[in-house]
């Protein structure tokens, strides 16, 4: 239940903080606005609050042209019934439902049907078959208004089934039909649109402020693969694989901040343009836009006042980044990211990019699957993580493991553990950046033990207590304390019998 003082307090005061946590509709104009919304602000008479954008069209308010609510940036969640219904959220703004049925997601949670609509319902305000078609229609309001693909185009990648149910629906939300929404975006502004017809399609993502973009972005390149990811002139760019829709879909992507705002840029290129939903959730996975820093640094306290506003990695692929985090066991992360871009090169496809220096993609599980220890090993692998490798792409393959925000977290680290060379260390780190666990803790690490002053790993999980249920955070910060740290040692890499054993 919303406290509606409260959300009008942070009305008026336009505080970032509070935005994406409330909509407010407003009596007199129909319109639902984001706090942080430029407008003159309303009468507290005319205002209504909701815990989500659906839950405000489903009141029969319009999303304001002017805030755009479809840009508020998520919020994290961690207890079990805001979780579950986050995790449902997360996967239907990733296009789950447009492939399979509310049945199956619920399954996948690990939960009931019936327990799913409760949860959602009261999180959200709104069922979770309401809560995608606000997404599909906001989706397209987005693409409307950034892009310049056709309009049957945009219906499609929205996941509407046909062009009259997209007008139909659209005209009955939004009291307009599709085609004004962008001859209302400026007739130069859909001039240079038309010259611009292969171009890149661009988005804009928020986040809650501060967020460390450089500290990330110098993670994420000592790690970055070559051939497959870069870094430079303060962006990211990598190669994409999407598979959505039924069909793959492959292209680029680069990401910048805005120097103005509270957001980043996003480009995608034109060959992704049906995969658009999967492709910015994994972005906001990758750069962790769901993160309120203020939340975790009150529970971090001082370990956090060096770096205000650092996230946590997450993957861009799971599979992806699980493959990474094994050829980097007991290795630096210099030698470990050489070793990810030889099997990149080998077994990746082509692609061609705007820059010289991304050359292909990652190889998918079902290509690594068939190989033999033999063709991976000859790269540079030793026997035992090779096995590891083909053992893990075989369990993604067939479906057995999933490695994505929203899966069961517990059941699929279980799961990690049972395949040969893979230990807690591995499981944590997963579940840290693949899963999306906030809470995921590598205690075995070395850079961890080192930054605590500790050798055993039992007074580590002891002293990280106290960072409940932020854990994954504090190792971010825990990895950039200026401690003397060798790139070894910061690489937190397993530790564990089993993982010594598999050597």
């Amino acid at each position: 239940m919303l406290d509606t003082t409260y959300c009008y307090r942070a009305l008026v005061s336009r505080d970032s903080r509070f935005d994406g946590k409330f909509f407010v509709g407003v009596s007199s104009t129909g319109i639902y606005c984001r706090p942080v919304c430029t407008a003159k602000t309303p009468m507290r008479p005319h205002c209504t609050f909701f815990p989500s954008a659906a839950a405000a069209e489903h009141a029969g308010y319009r999303p304001c042209l002017r805030c755009r609510p479809e840009l508020a940036p998520g919020n994290a969640c961690v207890d079990a019934p805001k979780r579950i219904a986050h995790a449902a959220a997360s996967l239907i703004e990733d296009g789950y439902l447009e492939e399979s049925d509310l049945a199956l997601l619920a399954s996948r949670l690990g939960v009931t049907d019936r327990h799913l609509r409760r949860v959602f319902q009261g999180e959200f305000g709104v069922s979770p078959v309401g809560y995608a078609q606000t997404q599909r229609l906001l989706l397209a309001k987005r693409l409307l208004t950034d892009t310049n693909m056709p309009v049957t185009d945009i219906a499609m990648a929205s996941g509407f089934g046909s062009i009259r149910r997209f007008n139909a629906l659209f005209q009955e939300r939004y009291r307009m039909q599709p085609n004004r929404l962008r001859r209302d975006a400026g007739s130069a502004d859909a001039a240079a649109m038309a010259e611009l017809a292969n171009a890149p399609m661009r988005f804009e993502l928020a986040y809650r402020p501060p967020l460390a973009w450089d500290t990330l972005l110098a993670f994420l390149s000592q790690r970055a693969i070559a051939g497959v990811e870069s870094i430079a002139d303060g962006e990211y760019r990598r190669t994409a694989v999407i598979g959505h829709g039924g069909a793959i879909h492959r292209g680029w992507i680069s990401v910048r901040p805005s120097p103005k705002r509270p957001t980043l840029f996003v480009s995608v290129s034109p060959e992704l343009a049906k995969a658009v939903p999967p492709v910015l959730a994994r972005v906001k996975r990758l750069f962790d836009l769901a993160c309120d820093p203020h939340i975790v640094e009150a529970q971090l306290g001082a370990l956090a006042a060096r770096h205000p506003g650092l996230r946590v990695p997450g993957a861009f692929d799971g599979f992806e980044m699980a493959v990474r985090a094994i050829l980097g066991q007991q290795v630096t992360v210099k030698a470990a990211t050489t070793l990810s871009g030889r099997l990149a090169r080998s077994f990746g496809e082509p692609l061609a990019t705007p820059w010289p220096e991304l050359t292909h993609t990652f190889p998918c599980a079902s290509r690594i699957a068939p190989l033999t220890v033999d063709d991976i090993a000859k790269h540079g692998i030793i026997a035992s993580r090779s096995r590891s490798i083909l053992s893990l792409a075989a369990h993604v393959d067939a479906g057995k493991l999933e490695l994505a925000p929203g899966v069961d977290v517990e059941a699929t680290m279980a799961a990690l553990r049972e395949l040969p060379g893979i230990g807690e260390w591995t499981a944590q780190y997963v579940a840290m950046r693949a899963l999306g666990w906030p809470d995921a803790f590598p205690h075995t690490d070395l850079g961890v033990m080192k930054a605590l002053n500790q050798t055993s790993p039992a007074k580590v999980l002891a002293h990280a207590e106290r960072w409940q249920p932020w854990r994954a955070y504090a190792v971010m910060h825990l990895w950039h304390l200026p401690h003397d740290r060798s790139t070894k040692a910061n690489t937190g890499h397993d530790r564990s019998r089993k993982e010594k054993a598999a050597q």
